[in-house]
């Protein structure tokens, strides 16, 4: 009878090259060191998490505000409204359901116009 390792569960080991296994002290004058923490928190992340994707791309990419959240989850609500009218459309013909479309449609341009995309 053949031995087969149990799966223990819980989170998998990192790779090698995944492991934050090396530490680098910087030093900084005062304002750089608020210019980072101010950079950092604008982006929503840590100061170290900023220096890492700074050396990784030259830039780094702030996370999604909340208003910005706010936005995404009302497209989503709209896209799923425009989805149930394609179905609706499909089911009892194109005619039915048109002019739902054509505002549900015009709504969605008018909120991508106002979040500026």
């Amino acid at each position: 009878m053949e031995h087969k390792e149990r799966n223990k569960g819980g989170r998998p080991k990192k790779e090698a090259t995944e492991k934050l296994k090396y530490r680098i002290a910087v030093k900084m004058a005062t304002a750089d060191y608020y210019r980072l923490l101010t950079k950092a928190h604008e982006a929503g992340i840590s100061p170290s998490e900023y220096m890492r994707e700074c050396f990784r791309n030259g830039h780094v990419k702030e996370r999604l505000s909340e208003e910005h959240t706010g936005y995404i989850r009302q497209l989503c609500g709209m896209a799923n409204n425009l989805n149930q009218l394609a179905h609706k459309a499909n089911a009892e013909g194109f005619t039915e359901a048109r002019w739902d479309c054509k505002v549900a449609v015009a709504r969605i341009h008018e909120f991508l116009n106002k979040i500026g995309i």
